[in-house]
């Protein structure tokens, strides 16, 4: 029993090598993100409350760009692993492609509609002011935001060829360059040290759009200078040329990762506007404990990751579909492990977390609460991500928006409308919702894994 969800040295080696990198990056990004919500938290409850709107909007954009680069990278790991650098060129080309596409196109829709989005969110019981401020403080943020969504998107299709093929360790010192360099300029630029000015919400999105780009530079820069690591870059912009099958193949496979993703952004921002209509105390509560519970995520977000790629190396290099299942089985055990343990962090500090923010003790007392209630919930969500990578690896990417974007629009958000509209029930109980939701996907998600349809080799085709 133990050999069944127990590795050996070398297959932990393998998983950790891919595993790590991505910790490192994803949770000094998020732990640089947790100190930027509290220095803004410093400035004010209104000033953080329209950060965290517009960041639920930026959530959006930010998976349809992960999206977008995800079907394209479904070959990109397979192509790494049966030694393809033309294939390789060619996913990245339309990363390029599609990941500017989409940014464009989203910052017209942020500039023109920006306010009337976060409106949306400020729609709770409280003093009209109050909302007015947070709107004034939320579209401050956001104009300055558009600047870095361009970098965002280019740097994102670079960082994830690079950790398709087995270059994970360059995104990640470039995003700790990044958050290094976000950190030191909010300091100084939210609240005007070493003759700075001050600039409050402002500075903090300067200091996001400047990092960007410093981690956009850092990943090109690298890729570019070392050809002899990334055979498949050279000639990468003499054209565009994507062979009409592969892009074709890629936009059958990839689209519904897209599609995806944005169903799935989408219904994590309607649920959380949903949530903020129990009240404007429920917008700052969720944020505070919203930002301390992605931190603790970022393991098993990161070992969902490591399975999607590690699987698809597989698969591209011809291994039996038993030994493909017996990985995930044993990475899957490891994410759950280590999940656990978070979860009992969490607990224990879900009481002193809140009581840095500058904020009303009433917003501390709900934070509290929900940060518990999320924890609970982290056991099924590590293994929802295990499964949805594993089944997205294999280009089964038609079902896993049945997965993971059909739930949440067909049963999670249709319950939360209706306890948020036609009863009086409190947040404390509505946010249960997820977590049911979640508990469903684990039976549906290990029904599909056992099945192991989800196993195809797609760069034999």
């Amino acid at each position: 029993m133990l050999q069944k969800f127990i590795g050996n040295r070398a297959f932990y080696r393998r998983v950790l090598a891919v595993a790590i990198p991505i910790i490192i990056q994803n949770g000094i990004t998020m732990f640089v993100s947790l100190l930027d919500n509290i220095m803004v938290g410093q400035v004010g409850t209104y000033q953080m409350s329209g950060v965290s709107v517009v960041n639920t909007l930026f959530f959006v954009f930010n998976l349809c760009i992960f999206g977008a680069s995800a079907g394209a990278g479904i070959f990109g790991s397979q192509f790494f692993g049966s030694g393809n650098q033309d294939g390789i060129r060619h996913t990245f080309r339309f990363k390029i492609l599609i990941c500017s596409a989409l940014a464009v196109l989203v910052m017209g829709i942020f500039g023109i509609f920006g306010s009337n989005l976060i409106s949306l969110y400020l729609q709770g019981d409280g003093n009209p002011q109050d909302a007015a401020d947070t709107l004034r403080y939320g579209r401050e943020y956001l104009n300055m935001m558009l600047l870095g969504m361009l970098p965002f998107a280019l740097s994102n299709a670079y960082a994830s060829t690079l950790r398709e093929t087995g270059n994970a360790k360059i995104p990640m010192l470039a995003s700790v360059a990044a958050v290094l360099v976000n950190l030191v300029l909010n300091y100084l630029l939210i609240f005007g040290y070493m003759g700075f000015p001050a600039m409050g919400v402002r500075g903090a999105a300067l200091a996001t759009v400047i990092s960007r780009f410093a981690e956009l530079l850092i990943v090109a820069c690298w890729t570019h200078l070392h050809k002899d690591r990334n055979p498949y870059i050279r000639g990468i912009y003499r054209s565009f040329y994507i062979p009409g099958k592969l892009f074709k193949d890629i936009c059958i496979t990839g689209m519904p990762l897209l599609i995806n993703e944005f169903l799935f952004s989408l219904g994590t921002a309607v649920n959380n506007q949903l949530q903020s209509t129990c009240g404007l105390d429920v917008l700052p509560a969720a944020n505070i404990s919203g930002i301390v519970y992605n931190l603790a995520c970022v393991v098993f977000i990161a070992l969902g990751s490591s399975i999607g790629i590690i699987m698809g190396q597989m698969m591209g290099a011809g291994d039996k579909k038993e030994r493909i299942q017996d990985a995930f089985t044993k990475m899957t055990a490891l994410s759950m492990a280590a999940t656990l343990i978070l979860t009992g962090v969490l607990f224990a500090i879900s009481g002193l977390f809140p009581k840095i923010y500058n904020t009303t003790a009433e917003v501390r007392t709900l934070a509290t609460k929900l940060i518990c209630i999320y924890a609970c919930g982290m056991p099924f969500s590590a293994y929802v991500h295990a499964a949805y990578f594993a089944m997205r690896s294999g280009g089964k990417t038609l079902i896993t928006t049945v997965f993971d974007s059909g739930f949440i629009w067909f049963i999670s958000l249709p319950i939360t409308f209706i306890l948020c509209h036609f009863t009086s029930l409190s947040i404390l109980v509505i946010a249960f919702v997820p977590i049911f939701t979640d508990m469903l996907k684990c039976l549906f998600g290990y029904y599909v894994i056992k099945r192991g349809h989800w196993i195809q080799n797609l760069s034999i085709k």
